[in-house]
């Protein structure tokens, strides 16, 4: 059997002695034996090098192909696996499992989200991927169990918060999407697991992570105008009325954490960061995006319009891993119930305790700050080890990229 794997223009590069993962979907008839070998450009796998090459500093972080999810394993970033150094009083620890009993009401208060007694709860957990997909493939609701058995295992890794990425074509029942998996029969699903997780001590972080669009500019996803990849920025046509019907569904449950879009990107678009920023936060028609963008205000304002008092992230520029200009662009909160969150991985931008230091700790100081997916691409652990004892330092949460039954797959960034 003979495969070609190519590479996306964003991770065609694999420095000497590194190592890739390749996956593909197929169906075959008669004997399927193991491969004998294995080359690459030429050169046998584990041969004689080549010329190194270096790979890209900065990389589209949420690009995937469109039938393969993506994959970093959750022992890589296991949030119980490193003690932190140096806890705030009155806060609720990785160590400690989640409580018996449902997940608490929070709110924010100055930097940091509480619970109705003031204690702090920093967010520890993962991402359960599969809601923002499978939809809009036509493969059902989710990717793999969501079942109690499965919480019954994040209890056990002492997982306090699960991060649930949405799509948005699929909450809205569009023409785009599977009857079946679409609309109310995909509403039922997210609050059901929603529910389920918060009747189990753990809270859930829900999010629009897949939206309508067309956009071919720089650091594209996908050429499709369906919410098939990820978009620079939410649409004006959707993302309003998405978080409109979210937000209705779980006003009152003030457990429940809205995050409002997974990982903009306008400054790509808009060709600089100032540009970006405005985009971000005003959204209307911003250069390079072909389709009417939905600002964080906005979002805010439509949150906010259904009575829904619960807490909101927002994530940075570049993928979420840029707060340089957070602050500046906070949109406004009649509630004050606006928190941070940032995407860290090792091939990122921001991938260093001094970058740490200058981006990232001003805005946890300012307002709470959790960084809603963490990773490393490398089957180590340096990373995300030092991560999160910066973290702990700093009184940040962090959740791994993620919690799916995968195999070796091919990397998600």
């Amino acid at each position: 059997m003979h495969v070609t794997a190519a590479s996306y223009s964003w991770n065609g590069a694999l420095a000497t002695g590194g190592t890739a993962s390749v996956g593909f979907l197929g169906s075959w008839t008669g004997t399927n034996p193991l491969p004998t070998a294995f080359t690459l450009n030429g050169y046998a796998c584990n041969g004689p090098a080549t010329t190194s090459v270096t790979p890209s500093s900065v990389s589209p972080s949420s690009v995937r192909p469109s039938s393969v999810p993506p994959s970093v394993t959750p022992s890589s970033v296991k949030p119980s696996s490193v003690a932190p150094s140096s806890v705030p009083p009155s806060s609720v620890t990785p160590s400690s499992a989640a409580p018996a009993g449902a997940a608490p009401a929070l709110h924010v208060s100055s930097n940091k989200i509480v619970d109705a007694n003031g204690t702090q709860h920093r967010l520890y957990g993962v991402n359960r991927s599969g809601g923002e997909f499978a939809c809009i493939q036509g493969n059902g609701f989710w990717d793999g169990p969501m079942d109690q058995s499965s919480i019954n295992a994040m209890r056990s890794w002492k997982i306090r918060a699960v991060r649930v990425p949405l799509n948005e074509e699929c909450w809205l029942g569009t023409a785009d999407v599977p009857a079946a998996y679409g609309g109310a029969a995909y509403q039922s699903q997210v609050k059901n697991y929603v529910n389920l997780l918060v009747q189990n001590g753990i809270t859930p972080i829900v999010e629009m992570h897949w939206n309508y669009g067309q956009y071919t500019g720089p650091s594209a996803g996908c050429s499709d105008v369906k919410a098939t990849c990820q978009k620079p920025m939410p649409d004006a046509q959707y993302g309003p009325s998405f978080w409109t019907g979210v937000a209705s569904a779980f006003k009152g449950n003030d457990a429940v954490v809205f995050d409002l879009f997974n990982e903009p990107y306008p400054e790509r678009a808009t060709g600089d960061s100032t540009s970006g920023w405005k985009c971000w936060r005003d959204g209307g028609t911003c250069s390079g995006i072909s389709y009417p963008v939905a600002g964080f205000q906005k979002l805010v304002d439509t949150v906010r319009a259904t009575g829904a008092t619960n807490v909101i992230f927002i994530g940075g520029l570049a993928y979420s891993n840029d707060l340089t200009q957070w602050l500046t662009y906070k949109p406004t909160d009649p509630l004050n119930n606006l928190a941070a969150f940032a995407h860290i991985y090792n091939f990122n931008s921001c991938a260093n305790t001094s970058c740490y230091d200058s981006q990232l700790a001003p805005v946890a100081k300012q307002v709470p700050l959790t960084l809603t997916e963490i990773g490393e691409n490398d089957c180590a652990h340096g990373f995300v080890d030092t991560l999160m004892n910066w973290a702990d330092q700093n009184g940040v949460g962090y959740l791994g990229w993620t919690w799916n039954t995968w195999t070796a797959r091919p990397a998600r960034r």
